[in-house]
């Protein structure tokens, strides 16, 4: 076997390549190494694609990631080569104070300096991404996530790395009830998730925010309510829908939001929006990611990650506010069983699935939204594993 394998590189604003680079090993006994059935393009990759953030070259992006094991360290004891596993994006050693409390996407144990650590992310740790032929699995014993053998629901499942489980967290954290209703502002993977999840779990009425029509039809389609906010106040056509403001509300967008315009960049747009849109008393929850850094911003404020909201509304209505990333292993097992159940189908959001030597060209049309391209798997080693 050779000592190499492809990966996606990242090389700077706007350019990936797909390299050879060496292939991972062992560092602990606690490890694992998988071969990457399926990985996918998130948004949160684009960050680092387009120079959004303080990412380096050479970085191998791919934080959702799945796969075979093929080899285990002498202190992995739950896990067996052959095993067909799903890895939360969260790198966590699950023995820090955050993960014995299920804080996992905190863990205060695997990147000194920081709370939380990821595959393929900058200031997320030293540990490679997954859109590769092989990854290297820190503490495997409490990272993986068993899944049935074969090749069952392998695009349902993927999405158990992230963007399920972070739709569902956003919930979460409005503290939604069933029966509530609920307003989600972006309709992307995430967005998409966070609706489905309000469908799952027995919204009233779920109102979806966004501009791309492709993706309001698909939030149609899986009973919610469409809501482009380029043809007047989503704010206003809510209240005008509902009868009144929402009961909880969600920002899947995160700080790259755009005016009504639908073009300008407004780091604040959303923020204030949930704001104005959710009764008094009610709750928000922000899953949407927002950078204590940002060399793209449009103002020097949001630049060193301080966005204006407005505050006095806030505590005016006396909102709960719950943000920060998802804490996948609290979801991941009980939404893995919701699937094989048959109770839940992520997969709709997936719009393209490729193999490594398309995955240049599929960053490409992902950032610039062309050919339908909404939630991209990559299938490094083809589909015969």
């Amino acid at each position: 076997m050779s000592d190499k394998m492809k990966a996606v590189h990242y090389e700077g604003p706007f350019k990936v390549s797909v390299k050879e680079v060496e292939l991972p090993k062992l560092e602990h006994p606690d490890e694992a190494i998988i071969k990457v059935t399926t990985a996918c393009i998130c948004g949160s990759d684009l960050h680092m694609y387009q120079g959004r953030t303080a990412a380096q070259g050479g970085l191998v992006f791919g934080h959702e990631n799945m796969g075979i094991i093929t080899e285990i360290g002498p202190g992995v004891t739950l896990l067996n080569k052959g095993d067909r596993i799903v890895l939360p994006f969260n790198v966590a050693d699950g023995r820090c104070r955050n993960c014995e409390e299920g804080k996992t996407a905190f863990c205060t144990g695997v990147n000194p300096g920081f709370a939380g650590g990821a595959y393929g992310y900058v200031a997320m740790g030293p540990y490679q991404g997954g859109q590769a032929q092989y990854l290297r699995v820190p503490y495997a014993d409490f990272n993986a996530l068993k899944l049935p053998p074969g090749k069952e629901h392998e695009a349902d499942f993927a999405l158990l790395a992230d963007i399920f489980p972070t739709g569902w967290h956003g919930v979460q954290l409005s503290g939604f009830k069933p029966g509530e209703s609920i307003a989600v502002f972006g309709a992307g993977p995430v967005g998409l998730m966070a609706a489905y999840s309000g469908v799952l779990r027995g919204a009233s009425r779920v109102y979806v925010v966004d501009q791309v029509k492709e993706r309001l039809d698909a939030a149609e389609k899986i009973g919610c309510i469409p809501i482009n906010f380029t043809k007047s106040d989503p704010v206003q056509q809510i209240i005008d829908h509902n009868g009144d403001m929402v009961d909880r509300a969600v920002d899947a967008v995160g700080y790259q939001a755009v005016d009504a315009s639908g073009s300008k960049e407004k780091p604040n747009i959303v923020l204030d929006q949930i704001i104005k849109v959710t009764r008094p008393t009610g709750g928000l929850g922000i899953p949407g990611l927002y950078v204590p850094a940002d060399p793209g911003a449009p103002d020097a404020q949001s630049k060193e990650g301080q966005v204006l909201i407005p505050f006095g509304k806030l505590f005016e209505k006396g909102l709960t506010v719950g943000t920060g990333q998802c804490n996948v292993k609290a979801y991941n097992r009980y939404l893995r069983d919701l699937i094989i159940s048959g109770r839940a189908k992520p997969s709709f959001v997936v719009s393209h699935e490729v193999g490594m030597d398309e995955a240049v060209d599929a960053y490409d049309k992902f950032d610039r939204r062309v050919d339908g391209y909404t939630k991209v798997l990559i299938h490094p080693n083809g589909t015969d594993w």
